[in-house]
């Protein structure tokens, strides 16, 4: 079971209960003390006082004894049965006595100056004593007040203040849920606007929340999301209608060339050319169906790596010895001037290095050289193969890293890795948490992999 509520509205509404509860408990509670401690100051205030009368009683009286004859006078001064008072001489010999609660006269040492106290006594009773001389004797004048009457005040002054405290945190919790009701209103708006936008409407936005600063900084963050949806929704679209596409091409010259072979009979050597001409139409869906495999698997979340200390003239040299053979027969030269070590996959290098290489020899100029280089720039390590050719248009540079993407989707070659190259090298890259990029000019074309040190 939850303690805490599912709703938004509730909490804050708990919570406002919660702070208007803590703040008034507090005021209620300076408020009591104030009163507890106000009260008591009078109650001393007026022992004091009533110890005062009688001393000046004593001393305007010709003896005790005249006091002791005349009990309505100090009877009336004390004027309620909560009033208590005794007149002990020396020898603890209780002279006057106005004692209604029948209490038994404390034990109280001698002073000359007014004294305070709580008496032990099993009902809250305060004290008040003083010691004066009377002839040739001293008295000692007791004055008391028993706290029944306040303590049953402050009793119901404290019910009092936990009925207001209950009602308004009540009050409070109703109150702080209208308000959050009300105050959560765009936020409803807000998920019922972005509950409308499907995949038909990708394109609409929520900017009509900008007005207030917090949801300004949530429809934000939801026009963000919906862009890179929007972006991600187009590219499968255009990845699923590539890929029919590129899958069409070798199936359709299959079907093709058995349905022309088959209307006629067909010599040995004619079935056997159309054999070998099906085999490079099976080995080209095979290397698409691998790169689209090793993408898949490359762009999964949980995909782990293996890193390894890769050296770098090494890796460089086995690729040029593998490639050796199509530059030779491209007329183009091959220079390794790379240096340095390298922590990363080394199977996943190498497969990355070998389409960037693939792709610099496939559009180089015959009689040029493809310059493999690397160089440390802050803290990253940058992988460069550069080629002579036909500068990429601008407008194709952005788009180079997708799926399926050439910049003359006609001029297909037997070893053409389909459009999927150079995004498995983006994908590896990614893996690495490194970048790659391009830049092509009259100069020649530069592909950049660039790895984390």
């Amino acid at each position: 079971m939850k303690l805490v509520p599912s709703a938004l509205s509730v909490r804050l509404a708990v919570m406002f209960a919660l702070v208007s509860m803590l703040l008034m408990g507090s005021i209620g509670f300076y408020l009591y003390q104030s009163l507890q401690r106000e009260i008591a100051w009078r109650d001393d205030q007026a022992l004091l006082g009533r110890l005062q009368r009688m001393q000046a009683l004593i001393n305007d009286s010709d003896s005790i004894e005249t006091l002791r004859g005349r009990p309505k006078l100090y009877e009336n001064m004390l004027g309620n049965r909560d009033n208590l008072l005794w007149i002990v001489d020396d020898a603890d010999k209780v002279l006057i006595e106005i004692n209604p609660a029948q209490l038994v006269l404390p034990k109280l040492q001698a002073t000359p100056t007014a004294q305070l106290g709580d008496g032990n006594y099993a009902e809250p009773v305060r004290l008040a004593w003083l010691t004066v001389v009377n002839g040739d004797r001293h008295l000692t004048l007791i004055a008391a007040k028993l706290l029944i009457e306040r303590e049953q005040m402050l009793s119901v002054y404290r019910f009092k203040l936990w009925l207001a405290l209950s009602v308004g945190a009540l009050l409070a919790f109703a109150l702080g849920w209208w308000v959050s009701q009300r105050g959560l209103r765009p936020v409803r708006q807000l998920a019922v606007r972005a509950a409308g936008i499907d995949v038909q409407h990708l394109h609409l936005r929520l900017d009509d929340f900008n007005e207030l600063s917090e949801l300004q900084v949530l429809s934000k963050a939801l026009n963000q999301m919906l862009a890179r949806l929007e972006d991600g929704f187009a590219q499968l679209s255009r990845f699923s209608e590539d890929l029919a596409h590129e899958m069409r091409t070798p199936l359709s010259n299959l079907m093709g060339h058995t349905q022309h072979m088959l209307r006629h009979g067909r010599t040995v050597d004619e079935y056997q050319n159309l054999l070998v001409s099906n085999q490079e139409e099976y080995e080209r869906l095979a290397r698409m169906i691998d790169s689209m495999l090793f993408l898949a698997r490359t762009e999964q979340s949980h995909i782990s790596i293996k890193p390894e200390r890769v050296d770098l003239p090494e890796l460089s040299a086995q690729l040029c010895e593998y490639f050796e053979g199509v530059a030779q027969e491209r007329d183009i030269q091959l220079i390794d001037q790379t240096n340095g070590e390298l922590v990363a996959d080394p199977i996943l290098i190498r497969r990355a290095l070998a389409n960037v290489l693939a792709n610099a020899l496939r559009h180089a100029t015959p009689g040029t050289a493809v310059i493999i280089t690397s160089e440390r720039r802050e803290n990253m390590l940058e992988l460069s193969v550069h080629n002579h050719g036909d500068p990429i248009a601008p407008e194709h540079l952005p788009r180079l890293f997708e799926r399926f993407y050439r910049c003359d989707p006609s001029r297909n070659q037997p070893d053409d890795s389909g459009g999927l190259g150079l995004a498995i090298v983006r994908s590896i890259m990614q893996v690495h948490g490194g970048r790659v990029s391009v830049d092509s000019s009259e100069s020649g074309t530069s592909f950049c992999l660039a790895f984390p040190l």
